[in-house]
């Protein structure tokens, strides 16, 4: 291993012991997000050798149940028990970890290290742009500028939307957005902005309709009500930021104007495009890398994460 993101998975299964499904009960090595060098391979491993630069998904699917046979293997069930970092499989903290080679993927040569442990998210990202069937000249809206949603944002650019109008409550964030071709963005202050603010905003700036496609990067209720209201009649609502289980949302009305509500589950044969729009310059990530800590630091990480202050993205542990 060589570096490890981590994210807000990480953060709740240390702080709180459990994510939705996924409960602790016995110690846990937590990081999926990860790139490595290989050390050895098996000896029916022909795509791989010693030396090679990789990524890997760190969800491995069983292959054989109905969903797999399907295609949607994503939602296998084995996926789920031998999910890296989610209990019970121990995740890539760690110097070295042994995997299926089938998952593991060689990063083309002009993407680092850095970059190559954001492909999992930026393959989640590719997956959300997917399941809306995103299309060119679509304008799109992003809640939340955190790395899920500024990916999110890329990758919908790359394929080709229109304007993209992103919210966040951290104008650092917004403004790393503008820079990277954002070209509307609202600040929220969630004491004081009153939410049709927000969505008159938002319906003027991409036509009285409102967006074509919503990405719901945070997991926060009032801005997945936003999010909804947002979107045009006949539009795509998706959630991709992970908050509790139950929230309140408008669905009368999302039926009424049939926003379809679209759930997006990890990724699913998404890995060779992200590395497609990685290698090809398409999709930048660079800038999304904040902080470097060493991994025997990494409460020092997790307070990073949790201090407005200190301005990060994604936090790289390095092994």
């Amino acid at each position: 291993m060589h570096y490890c993101g981590i994210c807000g998975t990480d953060l709740h299964l240390y702080e709180d012991g459990y994510l939705g499904p996924f409960v602790i009960t016995e110690p846990l090595v937590i990081g999926h997000e990860i790139s490595a060098t290989v050390v050895e391979t098996g000896k029916n491993v022909k795509h791989l050798k010693i030396g090679d630069r990789v990524c890997m998904e760190p969800s491995v699917p069983c292959g054989k149940c109905d969903k797999c046979r399907q295609g949607f293997y994503n939602h296998c069930p084995g996926s789920n028990l031998f999910a890296r970092g989610l209990p019970p499989t121990d995740g890539c903290l760690r110097k070295f970890v042994a995997h299926p080679a089938n998952w593991i993927y060689k990063l083309p040569d002009n993407v680092s290290l850095e970059e190559g442990a954001l492909m999992e998210p930026l393959a989640v990202a590719v997956h959300a742009i997917l399941r809306a069937n995103a299309t060119i000249g679509q304008n799109i809206l992003v809640c939340g500028a955190g790395t899920m949603g500024l990916l999110c944002f890329l990758v919908a650019k790359a394929y080709g939307a229109n304007k993209v109008y992103i919210t966040d409550v951290m104008k650092s964030r917004l403004d790393l957005a503008k820079s990277l071709g954002a070209d509307y963005t609202y600040q929220i202050d969630p004491k004081t902005t009153k939410h049709e603010d927000v969505v008159k905003d938002i319906q003027e700036k991409l036509g009285n309709s409102g967006a074509d496609v919503a990405y719901e990067c945070t997991g926060n209720e009032g801005s997945t009500r936003i999010g909804i209201y947002a979107t045009r009649n006949g539009g795509k609502f998706l959630l991709v930021g992970l908050g509790p289980q139950e929230i309140s949302v408008p669905l009368v009305n999302a039926s009424l104007r049939e926003v379809d509500i679209i759930g997006v589950c990890r990724f699913r044969n998404t890995f060779p495009t992200a590395l497609h729009l990685l290698g090809s310059g398409k999709v930048n990530v660079k800038p999304l890398i904040t902080h470097k800590i060493d991994y025997k630091n990494i409460l020092d990480a997790f307070k990073v994460m949790k201090d407005p202050k200190a301005n990060s993205l994604k936090v790289m542990l390095t092994l």
